[in-house]
Parts: C-alpha cells; structure tokens; sequence
C-alpha cells in the first residue's frame, strides 16, 4: 500500500463504518421513532396516495435503510451508490414537499459524502486495498 493509498484508508473506513450505522440505526428507528416521529417527514402529496398508512410506509422505508446498511457492510461499492441515491430521492421529496428544507439539504450533503465512499471503494480496490 503506497503513503496516498494509506491515508485514503483511515477516510475510507470512516465513510463505511457511518453509512453502515447511520442507515441501520435509521431504519431501526422508523419503529419506534425514538429519534424522531418520521411521519411528519413524509411529503403530503405522498401520502395521500399510499395504500396504506404512513406508519406502514416508515415501517417499509425503515427495512429498505437497515438492508443499505448492511449491504454497505458487505458490498461498500454498491451499497454506498444504493445509499447516495436513497438520501438524493428523501431530499428531493422533502422539497417538492416544501417543507423540513434543511434535512433536504443535510440529506443532499450525506449523499455527497456516501458517493465519497463509493469513489474511495473504487480507488482502493483498483490498487488492491
């Protein structure tokens, strides 16, 4: 491992080790919302045509952020890109929404930083971690 390869590697682990607890204590949260009560995140127009309750749909996000969790745990490569993408389409329904704009934007910036991970996975990998 060359002196970049080890200073991107402390970064690295940082980057996984958040987009692997953040997204499993998140979801794990949508049960019980200890942290918060996440239905008031949910965009209005959502809601209106849901099938079923916006207690349920958490429950259904919820199982979605701790699966990205553990797939950033196995596959980083793949599941940081899975973790980007869910972070950009909560921030983007928070501000067709209106409303909560600055979670939107804390969100954006979390997708930012878990497109990181993605870019340092792929960078390590290539030269063998």
């Amino acid at each position: 491992m060359n002196n970049t390869e080890q200073k991107l590697k402390p970064v690295y682990s940082l980057l996984k080790a958040v987009f692997i607890i953040v997204p499993i204590v998140a979801g794990l949260d949508k049960f019980t919302n200890i942290l918060t009560n996440w239905e008031m995140y949910l965009n209005p127009m959502l809601a209106g045509i849901l099938p079923f309750s916006a207690k349920i749909f958490m429950m259904i996000v919820g199982l979605i952020e701790i699966t990205a969790g553990f797939i950033v745990m196995a596959k980083p490569k793949i599941g940081s890109v899975i973790v980007s993408a869910w972070l950009v389409c909560i921030a983007l329904s928070l501000l067709a929404g209106g409303h909560f704009l600055d979670v939107a934007v804390r969100d954006l910036v979390m997708a930012v930083s878990a497109f990181t991970l993605f870019k340092l996975t792929s960078i390590l990998e290539s030269s063998g971690k």
